[in-house]
């Protein structure tokens, strides 16, 4: 049910069937990477950021996923990091998290993405459009990760994200200008969602069912999304500082927010 809620393609781009084909070749893939998360939860790296061309500046959709993630590790004991472009560790600044700016891929016990762009075929970062973007190598240490044996969940909703180069050819095949934007970059688990935002609070959703705690029992996503977009954030689609998340007013996410909040309660 939880996979069912964070693919709601509301805007309809195509990633509902790119959904639906990957459940089919990995039908647990949510329950997958809360197990993972919760037996690597030692010392955890999140990475997050989307700087939307061509004025580079960093998208909400992602962040606010990447705080939710830190505040379940911290609850379920385990520590976190957050490595992220400058404008993101601006917005993220009052949520009193731990930053890193140069991480040892080997100090850490799991890594995690959420809408963070990866590199495609030809070694570039591109836009849903198609744009090239400006952006740090971010995706570096899951490449060093894999290498490593470090375990790896990637999380995204358009296939130019580190870890959609898991399913490459779902996204060449369903999604605009997919062969093109699609990203190379594996990671061990993928959560595919219809917003990214969403896709970080399905895994919190479903290592809450694990735990049978609810971790998502004191998120706010209004208050939350205020704070990111006063720092200068903006909506990747409407390329504006708004209070919205890929062109989805508040109200919607607030409703997904709390449908999940609901599916975790009744489930525990």
């Amino acid at each position: 049910m939880i996979a069912h809620i964070i693919n709601t393609d509301i805007y309809g781009r195509g990633i509902l069937k790119v959904y639906l084909k990957y459940r089919l070749q990995n039908f647990n893939f949510l329950k997958n990477a809360a197990k993972l998360l919760l037996d690597n939860s030692e010392k955890v790296l999140i990475v997050s950021s989307f700087p939307i061309p061509p004025m580079n500046i960093c998208e909400t959709d992602g962040p606010l996923g990447a705080l939710a993630i830190y505040k379940a590790v911290e609850r379920i004991g385990g520590k976190a990091e957050i490595w992220a472009h400058e404008q993101v560790k601006k917005a993220l600044r009052p949520f009193d998290v731990t930053f890193v700016d140069k991480p040892a891929t080997s100090d850490y016990s799991l890594l995690i993405s959420v809408e963070t762009v990866g590199r495609a075929s030809d070694g570039k970062y591109y836009s849903m459009s198609g744009m090239e973007v400006e952006v740090p190598p971010f995706d570096k240490v899951f490449l060093e990760a894999k290498e490593l044996g470090i375990p790896t969940i990637g999380i995204g909703d358009g296939g130019n994200e580190i870890g959609m180069g898991k399913i490459k050819h779902l996204i060449e095949k369903y999604i605009p200008l997919g062969e093109k934007i699609a990203t190379v970059v594996e990671t061990d688990e993928l959560i595919v969602s219809a917003v990214s935002n969403w896709g970080a609070y399905g895994l919190v959703a479903q290592a809450s069912l694990e735990i049978g705690e609810n971790l998502l029992k004191d998120w706010n996503e209004r208050k939350n999304l205020e704070v990111i977009v006063s720092a200068g954030l903006i909506d990747g689609i409407i390329k504006k500082p708004v209070i919205s998340v890929d062109g989805l007013s508040v109200e919607i996410h607030e409703k997904i927010v709390e449908l999940l909040k609901e599916t975790v309660n009744y489930q525990l």
